[in-house]
């Protein structure tokens, strides 16, 4: 029992039976079901992240199928001979390999001559490949014969934490069993109960604070919970969400609400202290932006459920201000500090400084938010100006009104951009709405099209009207052709911005799956090469070859 007192939580309370499993009912209820009526697969997968429990899942598997009392009756205190070995780690016929140490071909051959023997003492051999992932290409292939028609007292469970580099071969010919993250809520009353057996005195708010920074992992809650009872058995006092939040590198919500109230109202140097308060208590830029994040999505649930979906880590009174804060943006600021927040975490690693990084960021949210929208210039222009009297308003007038609008709104000089894209709208609109002096041209067909692009100089287009188009259908308004990877990129869109321009009528141009006409191109090769075969068969061409027998016919010209 000494022994025992001296492990660490994560291998003290290794779970020993499907019953000590917590967050993974249904696959243990497909295990058990298949160890009962004796279907049990040749091979097992097991994937999932760190700490869920994939390798005492394989342990518990082989002592199901293994235990001398038989699975009705599994061993739960007194082990029996094969449950002591397995658990310990020296059984004759359960061998553990760790693939990402010995991943060559040599071993797996070494795995495989295990194989050929029958088990001393068990009823299956059984072959543990943690992290198998890792095996070499050359060492998977060896393993893909015996993984699908095994001996028939041969199992084998494969264990990773990255399933997408494990070969398809592999995957196919296993039970594949996918272990998600441990639920908040089983996951938090999981530890409630450990603290309560190990006698430790840590609050609810306390534990809440672990089971979110294990993400989900089983072992992780268990490797902070140890930390936490240590200091709490240290301090002879009750460990708060304040001093866990010292041990574990966290600061409070509430500091976290404050700041970003301050960056909302526009406050810069208030902003930027309040940060530094932070980062002074020993706070990682990388949590300090990941708990923005956290912010911002409760800020999301506010607007969308009226109430945040996890209750856990917000006391009532930041659920009120969050709730405050929440009504008062739209989705539009919202997506715009998600997105600027997750840039700046990508962008952590190129500075040696942090923390000036995050303090730029925290700059860029603040003019960020003094932005306005540009549905709102764009809708503010339209007022003043109507769209289909400013065709003859010259440009330069045109730039004059948004500069006059703008400047009179008071807005930062980093709006010059905003006004930009404004100006490149209305120039758009502008190219697009023809000469009111312009006689339009009447296209009836694909042959009056090459036509005008001839007339009109649009050699790109025409090139490609030639060369890549295989038309299906040519209406007044709707050309359809079959769809190809030939065209420019823009050929589409110049083509219809052409055709507007040209007949003052919108043209609608659809790729088609159907098969089209064959293109101008081909259609004038295969006409060429009637002309020379019918040419060849003529009398003169005989005579041409008796007198010239090297002579070639390449090409015809039609004359007047």
């Amino acid at each position: 029992m000494s022994e025992i007192k001296s492990k660490v939580l994560a291998l003290k309370y290794r779970p020993q039976t499907f019953d000590d499993l917590i967050g993974h009912q249904v696959m243990c209820d497909t295990i058990k079901n298949s160890i009962r009526t004796s279907n049990i697969a040749n091979a097992f997968l097991l994937t999932g992240i760190r700490g869920i429990g994939k390798t005492s899942t394989a342990r518990i598997i082989s002592k199901s199928i293994n235990c001398k009392n038989g699975f009705e009756n599994i061993c739960k205190e007194n082990y029996c001979e094969n449950c002591e070995a397995i658990s310990n780690s020296n059984s004759l016929d359960t061998i553990e390999y760790d693939a990402a140490s010995q991943s060559g071909v040599d071993q797996i051959r070494e795995i495989l001559d295990f194989c050929r023997f029958p088990p001393s003492t068990s009823k299956y051999k059984i072959i543990i490949l943690d992290e198998c992932h890792m095996l070499s290409k050359s060492a998977s292939n060896a393993l893909l014969k015996t993984l699908e028609e095994p001996e028939k007292f041969l199992k084998f469970i494969l264990c990773t934490t990255e399933l997408r580099k494990v070969p398809i071969t592999i995957v196919s010919r296993c039970q594949r069993f996918d272990l998600g993250r441990v639920k908040f809520q089983i996951l938090f009353d999981y530890l409630k109960n450990i603290t309560k057996k190990e006698g430790g005195n840590i609050s609810d708010e306390a534990l809440k604070l672990i089971v979110k920074i294990s993400e989900g992992s089983c072992r992780d809650g268990l490797s902070l919970l140890d930390r936490a009872l240590l200091t709490q058995k240290l301090e002879k006092k009750e460990l708060d969400l304040n001093l866990a939040q010292k041990i574990f590198g966290h600061f409070n919500k509430s500091h976290l609400i404050e700041l970003l109230n301050l960056v909302l109202q526009g406050k810069e140097k208030e902003a930027i202290l309040a940060y530094r308060k932070i980062s002074d208590q020993g706070i990682f830029p990388s949590i300090f932006l990941n708990d923005f994040c956290e912010i911002i999505y409760y800020l999301k649930n506010f607007k969308i459920f009226g109430k945040n979906e996890i209750n856990f880590t917000l006391n009532d009174d930041e659920s009120k201000e969050l709730e405050k804060i929440a009504n008062s943006l739209d989705n539009e600021t919202l997506i715009m500090f998600w997105q600027f927040t997750l840039k700046s975490i990508e962008e952590l690693n190129m500075v040696t400084n942090q923390d000036l990084l995050v303090e730029m960021f925290l700059i860029r949210l603040i003019y960020l938010k003094q932005i306005p929208k540009l549905d709102d210039l764009l809708s503010d222009l339209e007022n003043t100006k109507d769209i289909k009297s400013t065709v003859n308003i010259e440009n330069s007038n045109f730039t004059s009104s948004i500069e006059d609008k703008t400047e009179s709104n008071n807005t930062p000089k980093s709006l010059d951009q905003i006004k930009n894209v404004a100006q490149e709208k209305k120039e758009e609109l502008s190219k697009l709405q023809p000469s009111l002096n312009n006689s339009f041209l009447n296209i009836q067909n694909f042959e009056e099209l090459l036509s005008v692009c001839t007339k009109k100089r649009e050699l790109k287009i025409k090139f490609d009207l030639e060369k890549n188009v295989r038309l299906i259908k040519f209406e007044k308004g709707l050309i359809e052709i079959e769809s190809s990877n030939d065209f420019d990129k823009d050929f589409i869109k110049n083509l219809s911005h052409k055709l507007y321009k040209w007949t003052n009528y919108r043209w609608i141009i659809t790729l088609s799956q159907s098969k089209g006409r064959l293109t101008k191109n081909q259609v004038e090769t295969n006409k060429n090469k009637e002309i020379l075969e019918r040419v060849k068969k003529t009398e003169d061409y005989r005579k041409i070859l008796e007198n010239f027998p090297d002579a070639q016919l390449i090409n015809i010209e039609e004359q007047d």
